[in-house]
């Protein structure tokens, strides 16, 4: 994921006056805010915006926020996304059931800015991490030329700016001995150490 972009936030609600203050919170914490009034809408959005994280009510019209969660977990595309139910639903068994559905956090209304805000944070980086292990764990694209690697946008990096963009890594430049003939035919053999 490109460290520069903002995360998009989707925040569905059916309170018009509560996506208007989650959306000024949001983008006054960093975040470019997505918005849905409905379940469906919810899905649609999921779609297309390809958000960082949903912050999700339960009590929606038509599909449920639930619904919405469990069908967001049974798609590849948005399995991964963190969902957060954001509602006035706080008994024991509606978070449980929030839990069961596949969201990763709960949050009752009417909520704290500064908590939210920290859980909306905590689970953004969290799953830039993920992504960014899986990619260091996975295959990585390399052009077999100039050995520069494809991130998850198509953008062409050196190895030395990937790794150091998707690590704490840094690099030491040294030459081995299996170079230096190559590249300094006159150097005394006895004088390399690794």
């Amino acid at each position: 994921m490109d460290q520069a972009k903002r995360p998009i936030i989707l925040a569905v609600d059916d309170t018009p006056e509560h996506l208007e203050l989650l959306a000024k919170v949001l983008a006054g914490d960093g975040y470019e805010p997505c918005l849905a009034a409905d379940g469906l809408q919810a899905l649609e959005r999921a779609a297309t915006a390809k958000p960082d994280l949903i912050l999700l009510d339960v009590l929606l019209p038509g599909l449920d926020g639930m619904e919405v969660c469990r069908r967001l977990k049974a798609d590849p595309a948005t399995l991964e996304v963190p969902v957060i139910f954001l509602t006035c639903k706080s008994d024991y068994s509606d978070i449980l059931a929030g839990f069961e559905a596949g969201a990763v956090d709960y949050v009752a209304k009417p909520f704290r800015i500064p908590e939210l805000l920290a859980r909306v944070r905590v689970h953004v980086e969290l799953r830039r991490a993920t992504q960014e292990n899986r990619t260091l764990r996975g295959i990585l694209p390399t052009c077999a030329y100039c050995k520069r690697i494809r991130d998850e946008q198509g953008a062409w990096h050196t190895l030395e700016s990937f790794v150091t963009g998707h690590t704490e890594a840094r690099f030491s430049h040294g030459i081995c001995l299996d170079c230096i003939p190559m590249y300094f035919p006159d150097f005394e053999k006895g004088a390399a150490r690794p």
